[in-house]
């Protein structure tokens, strides 16, 4: 609870040693004489004491109604106004007890190599957005220490850091208010793998250029496992391109997590690197604790592997290792995991091919996968990912030999359809049968025709008539006709037709 209090002090020196009389002043009685003060004590959160001491007021009730608008505040918000960011950034960090040792280690080195330096003398309470945004800009023009520029992927996590500080000073009752969710930030997105078309590989070679994160196509990677199969790790090279395990993964994989007879194996830990130090522990999320389904010839390879490295313990004179690691040294210790990115390094650089890093490894796994016709659900479950987007936008391109079987699909949907079409076309003009061709109309005008022309012309008419209108003239219609005139009717006379034409 703080101790507070209201008093009345003035500035009245002893004659001799002019010191200020204070409290001790016979005047303070009087009106006019003195201000009044009023002080405020508690324990910030570290447990010591702060005092708080405003005066200068002309009156006891004006000190009052002050001391009752600070006594509003909690101790640990006016506490807020003394911490400066260095100071909280840094007692925050001791707090951060549940995280994983690497968002850990990440959250330290935005903070001391980034944050501290650019605003850390500054109080917690009076950074704005702005101080941030310039702070931010400053980042964006500098660069790495390898001369890199800073990428707008670096600044989004630095600022994620601050973030994280200034919503556990809120919780606490510092601060009321995050001044870096106003900041505005370059817009960031995943890098997607691309594809070493061939293309791509001659610009490599020409400019030294390569992208951020790079996929082999199937026949570049069969080149590479072709070249490595004499190499101690080539077992670890194969598992990590065919199924895509995490490069912890495979290094704190151990054999009781390798069911050889069902052909599968369990992801139940990981060794990561905190700066140089390995520190092994659970998978990287609940995602990531797995069961991977394994090839034949996946089984086959890790089975001679387990054989050879027991041989190799009985050659040394040294006896199986309680680690119990499916990948070891001579010795039986585990890998460090930067040996086997030091290590692909210089195999890729030997074997002449466009470089990869390990992790993209991973990437062409999720490739070759989809190119293989696999679900997406299955290569997300694969690869061990909370999301399918994170799998489907990130994790999974599309091989050049895929694009071109769609392309023959999609050509091959439309010429089939399009010969359906004319089929059908076809068959509806069969049915209609031949067209007849239309009656040129007469060039004879009838004003120049002669009577014994339009007298032909009337015979012809009354010798052939034209069929009633809404009834066929057809043969078959006149053979019943004469059918039922057989039957009781008057037989119509027979016209006999001589070789020049109808008799009379």
């Amino acid at each position: 609870m703080p101790v507070s209090g209201v008093f009345k002090l003035c500035g009245c020196r002893e004659p001799g040693t002019r010191r200020k009389i204070g409290r001790r002043c016979h005047r303070l009685g009087e009106r006019g004489h003195g201000t009044w003060y009023f002080q405020c004590r508690f324990k910030n959160l570290w447990g010591h004491s702060e005092q708080v001491r405003r005066g200068g007021f002309a009156t006891q009730a004006a000190a009052r109604q002050a001391r009752s608008e600070m006594l509003e505040q909690s101790c640990e918000e006016f506490a807020g106004r003394k911490w400066t960011v260095a100071q909280w950034l840094r007692y925050w960090l001791t707090t951060r007890v549940s995280i994983r040792p690497t968002t850990l280690h990440s959250y330290t080195r935005h903070v001391e190599m980034h944050l501290i330096p650019a605003i850390g003398t500054m109080k917690l309470a009076d950074v704005t957005s702005r101080h941030l945004t310039a702070m931010f800009a400053e980042l964006a023009r500098n660069t790495t220490p390898a001369g890199q520029p800073r990428s707008a992927g670096t600044l989004q996590r630095v600022r994620a850091t601050l973030r994280a500080a200034y919503n556990a000073a809120i919780r606490d009752g510092l601060v009321t208010d995050n001044p870096a969710r106003r900041v505005e930030m370059p817009a960031t997105r995943r890098p997607h793998a691309v594809v070493w078309t061939e293309g791509r590989v001659e610009q490599w070679r020409e400019d030294g250029r390569r992208p951020a994160v790079a996929v082999w196509t199937a026949d570049q990677l069969t080149e590479f496992l072709d070249f490595v199969e004499q190499d101690p790790l080539y077992p670890l090279w194969w598992l990590v391109a065919l199924r895509g395990l995490r490069r912890g993964e495979v290094c704190g994989l151990r054999w009781q997590d390798v069911d050889l007879d069902r052909r599968q194996l369990t992801i139940s830990s990981q060794r990561t690197t905190v700066g140089h130090e390995v520190i092994e522990g659970p998978p990287k999320s609940a995602a990531s604790c797995r069961t991977i389904a394994l090839d034949r010839r996946t089984a086959q390879i890790l089975t001679q592997h387990q054989k050879k490295q027991k041989w190799l313990y009985t050659a040394t004179g040294r006896a199986w290792r309680q680690s119990n690691y499916v990948f070891t040294r001579p010795d039986g210790r585990p890998y460090h995991p930067n040996y086997l990115t030091h290590r692909l390094r210089f195999l890729i650089n030997l074997a002449g091919l466009p470089p990869v890093r390990l992790h993209d490894l991973r990437h062409g796994a999720a490739t070759l996968a989809h190119a293989a016709g696999v679900d997406l659900k299955a290569i997300q479950d694969q690869l061990g990912h909370a999301s399918i987007v994170l799998t489907a936008d990130t994790y999974t391109s599309v091989l050049p030999a895929t694009h071109h079987r769609a392309a023959e699909a999609t050509a091959r949907l439309i010429l089939t359809t399009a010969r359906g079409a004319r089929a059908k076309i076809k068959a509806k003009n069969r049915r209609r049968g031949p067209s007849r061709p239309k009656a040129k109309p007469s060039s004879v005008s009838p004003a120049n025709t002669t009577p014994a022309a339009q007298k032909t012309s009337s015979e012809t008419c009354k010798r052939h008539p034209a069929p009633r209108k809404g009834r066929a003239s057809t043969g078959r219609r006149r053979a019943s006709k004469h059918q039922r005139g057989q039957s009781g009717g008057v037989k119509p006379q027979a016209k006999r037709v001589g070789r020049q034409g109808l008799e009379p």
